[in-house]
């Protein structure tokens, strides 16, 4: 049997956030993160003490080696053999060493995977921006295509589903039946939520949430006879005060459940592909700091990491649009209401809240 076909691409790209590997660079980490925002210094040295805990360290980048080696193994395995790269967008190694790298090694046309799942400018759009400040500039810089969002995939959603059921069923069993299931993204402005996705179905952040949420509960119920009510919750919120952001809060809202009788949660990162500082800081430190405070058994479900079945996806969305760029038709994997998204993101799709500035990977662009 011939090998996979994945012309017109002769690389993978993985694409990521980034993040400090030791104490001495958490501050410029962070201002990274947050250049042309105007967070104080004295927030960054807050949110600098969250790293401490780890040793100034955020789990992220090893977290993406193991990704790696497991994509590579997986793509071998199936005869697809394609160099892949990794680029952050705020620490080493960075998109511009990894374009600049790219272009010497010769590659012409990449596919790019981003560790970031859902619809928004900073989850989605931003990236996008980054690909194109990296190839500005760089000569023969190859031609980068972004893999299509994949928070509906079932390679995605199935160890969601699976982590949440194992999360349930670890609960002492005098509150598993009424635990209720707590999905936590990263909070973002509810501005930028409103603006998320096309003109035409804007909300998409919270949207796209809530019909992953809609579907792990279902399957939760499926496998279990129990119907668990369920509720999407926030972390992270780093802005000024007087700007409204996503709520309730992860802590807020244990609060809230444990006074109005809830006798436990299972708290589900369903907005994170792995453990990185917003899980094993917000979730695992705070908010598990706060269940105990109050009392409220609480249990975490694990993300999917390098869960074969996410690795697998890789491949698949990598296969599907090679199909597609050569002209071919595809079924779309996809689970939920929703439907699988586009190839390309649509001209008016998540717009920089601070004005707009050039992208790659979308309708209308020509790189």
């Amino acid at each position: 049997m011939p090998n996979p076909d994945v012309a017109p691409y002769d690389a993978l790209l993985l694409v990521s956030f980034g993040g400090p590997e030791g104490p001495e660079d958490v501050v410029p980490f962070l201002e990274n993160v947050t250049r042309g925002r105007g967070i104080p210094p004295e927030r960054l040295a807050e949110v600098g003490k969250h790293y401490d805990l780890f040793g100034g360290m955020s789990p992220i980048n090893d977290l993406n080696r193991s990704f790696l080696a497991a994509l590579r193994a997986d793509l071998d395995a199936a005869g697809i053999h394609l160099p892949v790269y990794w680029g952050n967008r705020n620490w080493d190694p960075y998109l511009r060493d990894t374009l600049e790298k790219m272009a010497a090694d010769g590659v012409t046309r990449a596919a790019c995977f981003v560790t970031s799942a859902y619809s928004s400018w900073s989850s989605c759009r931003q990236y996008r921006e980054n690909l194109y400040d990296a190839v500005e500039g760089v000569p023969a810089a190859p031609v980068l295509d972004k893999l299509r969002h994949y928070f509906n995939h079932p390679g995605f959603v199935e160890p969601v589903a699976d982590a949440t059921l194992a999360a349930v069923a670890d609960l002492p069993a005098e509150v598993r039946e009424s635990a209720r299931l707590v999905f936590v993204t990263h909070s973002i402005p509810t501005s930028m939520n409103d603006s998320s996705g096309p003109v035409a179905d804007r909300g998409a952040y919270v949207a796209q949430h809530r019909d992953v949420a809609a579907v792990v509960t279902a399957r939760v119920h499926e496998e279990t006879g129990i119907l668990h009510e369920h509720d999407l919750v926030y972390c992270s919120r780093s802005g000024p005060p007087q700007v409204p952001w996503l709520e309730p809060d992860v802590n807020d809202h244990l609060v809230a459940l444990h006074e109005a009788g809830v006798p436990a949660a299972v708290l589900v990162p369903v907005g994170f592909v792995s453990d990185h500082m917003e899980v094993i800081y917000d979730l695992d430190t705070e908010a598990r700091a706060t269940a105990e405070r109050i009392g409220l058994p609480v249990r975490r479900a694990a993300t999917p990491g390098s869960d074969p079945r996410l690795v697998a996806a890789v491949r698949d969305l990598l296969l599907e649009r090679a199909t597609v760029e050569r002209g071919g038709e595809v079924a779309r994997a996809a689970v939920g209401s929703i439907g699988p998204l586009w190839d390309r993101c649509p001209a008016d799709c998540c717009p920089n809240p601070r004005g707009d500035r050039p992208a790659l990977c979308g309708e209308g662009t020509n790189r």
